[in-house]
């Protein structure tokens, strides 16, 4: 039998979608599948693009790759533009002459961003903001750049915003409405909403409209508006909305919308047989969705028609989509659900509005009192996902609906006033990927048992990630239905939380595993528990990791002081503080290197990496560093690694304070700390933040007033921008707030869990640990301070330690009864240097023992 041709035409988000969806239903093969993309690369997660200025790269924000696509059978062609439609000849033609036939044609084109009519809006550092190419252009412009507009307020315009933000320009937001995200917030959002972004350093200039933009005298463009103020500036962005991407259908007849968009019925088909449209390109009932959400919908829709799936009737037909949402812009919380501007004939609103803690919230609800319509929630979005779950399912309202926008109020705050057993099977938890109650429950009844494996099944939460608080406790509610005992136990061992041992080991100044496990465990101990004890009695009292009573709690990094590689010998990382290092100790480093053939490679934490070294080498190399006045830089250990910093104001002619300085203090002042997890700092000298610090556990930044402090931001496999903590601190007041964070942190983190995650699952968040450490909420402060200063007291090189005692080097060797080294390891070379040989590769044996 010969399969249909299925073409593809755009490879965005939707796209995408389309084609993952149809080739897992395609179990019988019946379908030959083409895309076609005008980008110079496959599909990427464009509601995660802001990243790409925090250090994401455009691999880590793909959705998919060559090989999936090969794997499954799909052909793509990448940089080509498909210009027409032969509807009758049912063929695509591209800009190229390149002529595919089809059974079925997708259109997938996605939309474009609106540049309003402005004379001089096609100028040279005058972009938008929608691909990655896009942002590199950006980007290029930032470098050459010192203030920066964006021309719209609303969702993309200020994740434009933050994004000129994070490049170090001084960042104005230019809107046309009376408020900003006008669709989305009430004016009482909107209000707050601009005075939080204002108090972070973006100027926000509300019922604006640019006239034109001419030479500028102070800055690069000045921006004319039609009240007769004006704007200079550097760079503009344009991100004032989105059109649908309609070209192609229009010149292949298909019907459009009066103002553009191509129509579709509930199937997703357009006027034309055989042709769908999905996304942002597609125009049901006279509307336009501009969230993936509906789009993936779609997707599922037109996959669902094809495979010609007797199905339930919803997935085969699209029935429209809930806009609700929830975002972080700027690091401000902002929620929206249904009828936000209470348009509903009869509706009726409950306001909250505490000024002082700058927190906006409005629920709206129907005339008779019973039903949710909407909801507005800025600064504190805590509630979003049970007010949206009760909106979504009809649900009826508490009898004082107040209390659900007053979750701290007692008995009857929204915690109680709907559980998720309240939840019928068909709740959406999982906008993004459709996931539904019903199928959390099936994939618990198929032996998921933990949030990795329910990402892994059903996709819950690998998306925008806003479903994962809801996610997992339908999850913890099925298990405990199903007889599950859902605990929070660190291991059989310990009936305990990792937050409850530490407690412990504090309290009762318990300095062992042994004694931990006499008093408050049982067995033996496992491959979870003592690596987390160890880490623990580490972060409290800083003994040398190689102590007796703590040799078998660390694993084979802490034991040999050095990350293994993948070939089995060890890497050596000396500690080089805030990137800062001499002439001469450079020389050393060389000079060890070359002795020892090890590959060396520039980190981005500014340090030296020397790879490929044996373990019998590992104390003779350390040796030499020392003495040359090194010190272990903790690469092994879940601990502080390193403080990044620029030049800062030694050099840089727009630094305003000593970031290096400062960041050698920092890192001297906390190296060797014990943690849950790694810890990274940086340090930047100005606002153009050149150490990028907004990504780091710690970030300091310099102002002309002082220091402001970011907390909590990573890179890594999840990035997370930084939470600004505190601004315009001195030096002192700025140590003592990282003194108490990070041992609070100690205190209550899960184990191997990041300060990111933690700040996310704190109860009460930012501003809950705003209070712990600026007001003293709980009178731990000095306590805090206290507990640090002893650990920081005990501080030791490891590696200095292990040198002076000829025990402890008895283990540095690779056989217990010879002193023989490996022999057997096989190395190439490559760009100059050895690195270890791959399976596919001729063998060279290098003879080690020289």
């Amino acid at each position: 039998m010969s399969k249909q041709r299925i073409v593809v035409v755009g490879n965005g988000m939707v796209g995408h979608k389309f084609i993952d969806d149809l080739v897992q239903r395609d179990e019988n093969e019946q379908f030959e599948v083409i895309t076609f993309s005008e980008e110079p690369r496959l599909a990427y997660d464009r509601v995660q693009l802001s990243k790409y200025f925090s250090g994401t790269t455009a691999q880590e924000l793909a959705l998919t790759d060559e090989n999936y696509y090969q794997d499954h059978g799909v052909s793509y062609v990448l940089n080509e533009k498909v210009t027409a439609i032969d509807s009758t000849e049912r063929q695509v033609i591209t800009a190229s002459g390149r002529v595919e036939s089809y059974d079925k044609l997708v259109l997938a084109t996605g939309s474009y961003p609106f540049v309003p009519p402005i004379p001089g809006n096609d100028q040279p550092h005058c972009h938008v903001y929608r691909t990655i190419e896009d942002l590199e252009a950006i980007e290029t412009s930032g470098q050459q750049s010192e203030v920066g507009v964006v021309v719209g307020g609303g969702l993309l315009g200020l994740e434009a915003a933050n994004a000129l933000q994070s490049i170090g320009l001084k960042t104005h937001v230019v809107e046309f409405a009376p408020r900003l995200m006008a669709v989305q917030l009430d004016n009482g959002g909107g209000k707050l909403l601009e005075r939080k972004i204002t108090e972070l350093g973006v100027e926000v200039h509300t019922e604006k409209a640019t006239s034109e933009i001419v030479a500028g005298e102070t800055c690069r463009y000045r921006m004319n508006f039609a009240d007769g103020s004006y704007l200079e500036t550097d760079m503009i962005v344009f991100s004032a909305g989105i059109r649908p991407q309609d070209e192609l259908a229009r010149q292949g007849g298909l019907e459009l919308g009066e103002r553009g968009g191509i129509v579709i019925d509930d199937s997703c088909q357009t006027s034309a047989a055989d042709i769908y449209a999905i996304g942002e390109c597609a125009l049901w009932q006279g509307r336009i969705f501009g969230l993936v959400a509906p789009g993936y919908q779609m997707a599922k829709v037109v996959a669902s028609q094809l495979c010609d799936e007797q199905e339930s009737g919803s997935q085969r037909v699209f029935t429209g989509a809930d806009m609700s949402t929830k975002l972080k812009l700027l690091g401000v919380d902002v929620a929206s659900i249904g009828d936000a501007h209470g348009n509903t004939p009869g509706a009726q609103s409950y306001t909250f509005n505490d000024e002082i803690e700058q927190v906006y919230k409005r629920l709206i609800v129907s005339q008779d009192g019973q039903k949710i319509l909407g909801a507005v929630l800025v600064g504190e979005v805590d509630a979003y996902s049970n007010l949206l779950q009760m909106k979504l399912n009809d649900m009826p309202l508490p009898e004082n609906p107040a209390v659900l926008l007053l979750p701290t109020v007692g008995e009857d705050g929204v915690g109680n006033a709907m559980g998720v057993d309240a939840l019928p099977d068909s709740a959406q938890i999982c906008s993004c990927f459709d996931v539904t109650k019903a199928d959390i429950k099936q994939a618990v009844a198929a032996g998921c048992t933990d949030m990795a494996n329910l990402k892994g099944s059903t996709k819950a939460s690998t998306g925008c990630g806003g479903c994962s608080a809801l996610a997992k406790q339908v999850l913890d509610a099925e298990l405990a239905s199903l007889g599950f005992e859902v605990n929070n136990h660190l291991c059989e061992h310990f009936a305990y939380s990792r937050q409850e041992l530490a407690d412990i080991v504090r309290v009762k100044q318990i300095k062992s595993f042994d004694r931990l496990l006499d008093d408050y465990g049982q067995g033996l101990g496992c491959d979870v528990c003592k690596p987390t004890v160890g880490s623990i009695l580490a972060s409290f009292w800083n003994d040398y990791v190689l102590e007796e009573q703590h040799i078998g709690l660390q694993d084979t990094n802490d034991i040999f002081l050095g990350n293994m590689q993948k070939d089995g010998t060890y890497s050596v990382v000396p500690r080089v503080a805030g990137g800062e290092i001499t002439p001469d100790k450079l020389i050393v480093l060389g000079e060890v290197a070359k002795a020892f053939n090890l590959y060396t490679k520039i980190t981005g934490g500014q340090r030296v990496d020397l790879f490929g070294a044996q373990l019998h080498e590992l104390p003779v190399i350390w040796q030499q560093l020392i003495d040359a006045g090194f010190e272990t830089g903790h690469a092994y250990g879940k601990s502080v690694r390193t403080v990044k910093s620029c030049v800062g104001s030694t050099w840089c002619r727009y630094g305003v304070k000593d970031s290096v300085g400062f960041a050698i203090d920092l890192e001297d002042r906390y190296k060797g700390l014990r943690a849950p997890h790694k810890l990274k700092f940086a340090v930047s000298g100005c606002t153009r933040e050149c150490a990028e610090a907004q990504s780091k556990d710690i970030g300091v930044i310099a102002t002309e007033n002082g220091w402001n402090l970011y907390v909590c931001g990573n890179g890594g496999m999840r990035p997370r921008h930084a939470d600004l903590f505190a601004a315009d601190l001195d030096d002192k007041t700025l140590i003592a707030y990282i003194d108490r964070i990070l041992m609070f942190y100690i205190r209550t983190a899960d184990r191997l869990q990041r300060t990111s995650v933690w700040l996310e699952n704190l109860e009460g968040g930012l501003k809950y640990l705003q209070k712990v450490v600026i007001e003293d909420k709980l009178g731990i402060a000095n306590e805090l301070e206290s507990e640090m200063a002893h650990n920081l007291s005990q501080y030791q090189c490891e590696w200095k330690t292990t040198l002076a005692s000829p025990e402890k080097l008895k283990r540095f060797q690779h056989f217990v009864n010879s002193s023989e080294p490996d022999g057997k390891l096989s190395y190439v070379t490559e760009r100059g240097q050895r690195r270890p040989r791959f399976k596919s590769e001729r063998i060279e044996i290098v003879d080690v023992t020289e």
